[in-house]
């Protein structure tokens, strides 16, 4: 019989090096049945101004449309004859961005892989959900099968950060989506989906955070006197052969497959199907400078930051076996005023959505059926 997830509304322990206001408030539930709270305001929408307007986008119709991108396009077909899965390019800033989507009606989802990952991460959840929702699952720009324009082309600002990201989901939704969407997220996707919830809240109608990244290389959480150090280590890695070193010893199968079997608890799902999704678009060029920049961007928003400022609910699912983000520290999320649920996922690691779908496709649908159902009796 499949582990059950479970809720709570007792974080253990606050985040370290961060104060941060919050109250006692989650609903506790078990994966199965639901004794929700009351009623959430409904969210403002943007739904007709969104459809009123028509974005172009391209659409893989052959290999020659995807420039350097080494992916085919794909198109799922089921017994009905009814396209399940489309593999698409979408335009954004002059950037080719991978895209897959699923599903003709429901709610919209937005999938956002974490680091190192690409939308195949959610290949176990696409089909699941796309039977009762429009489902898009998109490559971050800098991952996967999406272009990887070289940092040091931007001068000193930095490119790759949750900003940028969150720019592309929030203008993705415009273009390509065309209606709000509810955020579906996991690890360092979880601050991209906040950033965009805060920088234009009318678009999302909520978010789920699975095993969102505690950032705890930020400089903000690491001691003073040991900042200057890590700046150093940062630019040695950045600007010497160490970085590309250390980058091409991480990108082959062995070592692919051995990173994942430390954050999978399950480690019968570390397949060789998963560590080629992985690792072959880490091999495509300038995915090192890509690799390098972000392990060095120790800046940019917090978790404990972002979540103060949301006005869509959020629910929080974490893996307890997560060696990488301690459910410990986690918990203490499940405070804010806008995260109505934390939900435990027993004997789980980082990635949920891929190691245990069973819990995860449950838990989205009924997020969003029920937010879906308040927004339409509104």
């Amino acid at each position: 019989m499949p582990a059950m997830a479970t809720s709570t509304s007792s974080p253990s322990r606050l985040l370290p090096n961060r104060a941060f206001q919050s109250r006692s408030h989650c609903v506790s539930r078990s994966f199965e049945t639901s004794n929700w709270s009351a009623s959430l305001p409904a969210l403002p929408t943007l739904r007709s101004s969104l459809r009123s307007t028509r974005f172009p986008t391209l659409c893989c119709s052959s290999s020659s449309d995807l420039g350097q991108n080494s992916f085919a396009p794909t198109e799922i077909v089921d017994s009905d004859g009814d396209a399940q899965l489309l593999t698409s390019i979408w335009k954004w800033k002059g950037y080719s961005i991978r895209y897959q989507c699923a599903g003709k009606r429901g709610p919209a989802l937005v999938l956002v892989h974490g680091f190192g990952a690409n939308s195949d991460h959610w290949r176990k959840n696409i089909p699941v959900l796309a039977k009762s929702h429009r489902v898009y699952a998109i490559d971050l720009i800098g991952y996967g099968y999406s272009d990887k324009p070289n940092p040091r082309g931007f001068g000193d600002a930095p490119f790759y950060t949750f900003q940028t990201w969150a720019t592309q989901l929030i203008d993705f939704c415009a273009e390509v989506v065309q209606d709000e969407a509810f955020y579906i997220c996991n690890s360092i996707g979880g601050l991209v989906g906040l950033q965009a919830a805060v920088m234009q809240p009318q678009i999302c109608k909520g978010v789920v955070l699975l095993n969102i990244s505690l950032r705890m290389l930020h400089i903000k959480k690491q001691p003073p006197f040991g900042r200057p150090f890590i700046r150093s280590f940062q630019n040695l890695l950045r600007n010497t052969a160490l970085g590309k070193f250390f980058f091409s010893s991480v990108a082959k199968p062995g070592s692919v497959r051995n990173i994942l079997r430390q954050c999978y608890h399950d480690t019968s799902q570390v397949t060789d199907e998963l560590v080629e999704k992985i690792l072959q678009p880490g091999l495509q060029p300038g995915a090192a400078d890509v690799f390098l920049e972000f392990i060095c961007y120790s800046d940019g928003p917090l978790p404990e930051e972002l979540l103060p400022q949301i006005k869509c609910p959020v629910l929080i699912g974490w893996g307890d076996k997560d060696p990488w983000e301690p459910i410990e520290l986690g918990r203490a999320y499940g405070d804010f005023d806008t995260v109505e649920e934390f939900v435990v996922l027993p004997n789980v690691g980082h990635c949920p959505q891929d190691e245990a779908p069973h819990l995860v496709n449950p838990l989205v649908e009924s997020f969003v059926a029920r937010h879906s159902a308040l927004l339409t009796s509104s």
